[in-house]
């Protein structure tokens, strides 16, 4: 008896929302045709207005990374490969081997990329950023089991910033 009359009540308060949704419906209607220009909506299913927005989404994330990709491309001025043996952390006690990888790669990338020191004059030291990707190669099998080698790609821009970047294809 309890479920008959949970189900009544249910089916009223449906019909109830679905009468407040036909009145929202025809008041801006109303308000529509008070204005010189009627636009009709073209009713489009849930899922294919979805698709449209993930679309216009991807297609301005796309534009955003070739504008990123050409900025990066005119203000490069050196650009290396380099294969960066990591053995050395395998040295290090287990729980830290990850660290001394990342550590490893900068002193690496400091020495070949030839980075000034702050003692040389009153200029800015020039800086060293590793990328996310790099970061999430070494770290993707935890703390204790780095690569025993990376291949990266070193570049420096204009203001001497030097990125170190996953090698494609890696």
């Amino acid at each position: 008896m309890e479920e008959t009359v949970e189900a009544v009540e249910e089916a009223e308060e449906a019909e109830e929302a679905e009468e407040a949704e036909e009145a929202e419906e025809v008041e801006e209607e109303e308000e529509a045709e008070g204005t010189e220009e009627v636009v009709e909506k073209e009713e489009v299913p849930e899922e294919e207005a979805e698709e449209e927005e993930t679309l216009a989404e991807v297609e301005e994330e796309r534009e955003v990374e070739k504008e990123k990709k050409k900025e990066l491309e005119e203000e490069i001025v050196e650009e290396n490969f380099y294969t960066i043996p990591l053995r050395r952390a395998w040295i290090s006690q287990r729980k830290k081997r990850a660290p001394k990888a990342v550590r490893i790669i900068k002193s690496f990338v400091k020495k070949h990329m030839k980075i000034r020191t702050e003692a040389e004059g009153e200029e800015e030291a020039e800086i060293l950023v590793i990328s996310n990707e790099v970061n999430e190669k070494i770290w993707s099998r935890g703390i204790e089991k780095p690569p025993r080698k990376i291949r990266v790609r070193a570049v420096k821009d204009k203001e001497g910033v030097i990125t170190v970047l996953l090698a494609e294809g890696d």
